[in-house]
C-alpha cells in the first residue's frame, strides 16, 4: 500500500527536477520573462530556506538545510510505512517528501535550490519558488485539512 505514496513522492520529485532543468538549460541566472500580466519564469538560486531565510548567512545553511531535509525524508517515509492505509494523510506526505527531497537534490548538486515562479501583482513579487516548494505547500496544506476531517475516537466521555 505504501507504494502508491512512494510513487507519488517520486513524481514530484521527477516533475521538480525536470522543470528546474529546462529552466537552467533556458534561462542565465537573474533573467527574467513574463508569461502574463502577472507571472514571469526567471532563473534565482536560493542559498536559504523559504522567503530566503538565511540566504545570505555564510555557507553553514547548505548542510543545516540538507540534514533537515534527510531527517524529515527519514521521519516521513516511516510515517508512510505505518499509516499507509490513511490515504490523505499519506498523500500529504507524499507530496511533502516529494519536494524535500527535489530541494535536497539541489543542495548536494548546486549548493543552492533552483527557483523559477515568479508571481507579482502591483510591483510586489513573492519570492520566487519551484514546483518542489509548490508540493511542499501542498502537502502541508493536505495534512492540516486532514487534521480537521480525520478525529481519532477517545475512550473518555467530556462533560
Amino acid at each position: 500500500m505504501a507504494a502508491r505514496w512512494f510513487g507519488l513522492a517520486a513524481l514530484v520529485v521527477i516533475l521538480d527536477l525536470a522543470s528546474k532543468a529546462a529552466v537552467l538549460e533556458s534561462f542565465a541566472p537573474g533573467e527574467s520573462r513574463a508569461v502574463t500580466g502577472f507571472f514571469n519564469l526567471v532563473l534565482v538560486f536560493n542559498k536559504g530556506a523559504a522567503f530566503s531565510f538565511l540566504a545570505t548567512a555564510q555557507g553553514w545553511q547548505t548542510l543545516f538545510f540538507a540534514a533537515i531535509a534527510v531527517v524529515a525524508s527519514v521521519v516521513i517515509s516511516f510515517l508512510i510505512l505505518k499509516n499507509g492505509h490513511k490515504k490523505l494523510f499519506c498523500a500529504g506526505l507524499a507530496f511533502i517528501l516529494g519536494g524535500a527531497l527535489g530541494n535536497l537534490y539541489d543542495r548536494i548538486a548546486y549548493g543552492h535550490v533552483v527557483d523559477f515562479l515568479d508571481f507579482h501583482a502591483a510591483g510586489w513579487h513573492w519570492p520566487a519558488f519551484n514546483i518542489a516548494d509548490s508540493a511542499i505547500t501542498l502537502g502541508a496544506g493536505i495534512l492540516i485539512a486532514e487534521s480537521f476531517m480525520h478525529r481519532e475516537p477517545t475512550d473518555e466521555k467530556r462533560a
